[in-house]
């Protein structure tokens, strides 16, 4: 089954649902509406009966490389300061934070199947996800102070996953980490050959299948309302500084530079 745009499909065999982000050739970049439906499909496939585990996966060889940069090189476009761009900017931080905790609290396994690079966006819905397979070229990263961006609402899901020292040494430069050593940090669980990632993602799904319903439901709740008890506070903080990145102008001239393709130049 596929969303309007192509943007998204779904698929359903035996008991795990694949959602997979369709762009291969924008890198499978987040827009607007690709969050809007990567949404509508976590709540369709929570639904449905049949589907015990959910699998998240990236069209072609890439997972995700994080949002959309002409959507908000257009919107940055608009008169700074304006009540519209503000506004914009705050709903598009909010949307992807609402979609992060949407995986965290959904009450069935969500696995990724990370098939190549995972950045910034990207990268945040690897950390929100249960459990990780990862193609042994992938890559773990969050460039965002590269393109005059914060990450707001990832930082506080990879403090979550690792030690906050390290969470910073990822951060702050802007690294990214080979598929090995985001493993040794426990972001990537398994890693096998990318044309195994997602068979092994359904071996997975099918072994949380054998696991009574209510039994996986319970530890989903246990897992985010006490060890991510303060997790949602800290998203929402970081959605606000997300947003408040986006009005500078250090992001205007780091998302341009992007797209034209040239290094920033920074004030």
């Amino acid at each position: 089954m596929s969303m309007p745009g192509g943007l998204i499909e779904v698929k359903v065999v035996d008991y795990a649902g694949t959602i997979v982000m369709n762009r291969p050739d924008h890198k499978n970049r987040l827009t607007r509406q690709m969050i809007e439906q990567l949404s509508i499909a976590l709540d369709d496939l929570y639904r449905e009966k049949k589907v015990r585990a959910i699998i998240l996966t990236g069209a072609g060889d890439v997972f995700c490389e994080g949002i959309d940069f002409n959507e908000l090189h257009e919107t940055n476009n608009l008169a700074t300061g304006t009540k519209t761009a503000q506004q914009q900017w705050g709903d598009d931080a909010a949307n992807i934070r609402d979609l992060f905790v949407k995986l965290l609290e959904i009450t069935k396994p969500v696995i990724a199947s990370v098939n190549g690079p995972a950045l910034s966006a990207g990268a945040g819905l690897v950390a929100a996800c249960d459990i990780v397979v990862a193609a042994d070229n992938a890559r773990f990263g969050i460039p965002d102070p590269q393109f005059g961006l914060v990450a707001g609402v990832v930082a506080p899901l990879v403090c979550h996953r690792i030690a906050s020292g390290q969470a910073a040494r990822l951060l702050l430069p802007g690294m990214s980490l080979e598929a090995s050593e985001a493993q040794q940090h426990g972001l990537f669980h398994e890693l096998l050959d990318s044309s195994k990632v997602w068979a092994r993602a359904m071996e997975l799904a099918q072994t949380c299948a054998t696991g009574a319903p209510e039994s996986i439901q319970l530890t989903k709740r246990l897992l985010n309302e006490t060890v991510g008890e303060h997790l949602h506070t800290q998203l929402s903080a970081g959605a606000v500084m997300q947003a408040t990145s986006y009005t500078t102008e250090a992001a205007r001239e780091g998302v341009a530079a992007h797209l034209e393709q040239r290094p920033p130049q920074w004030k």
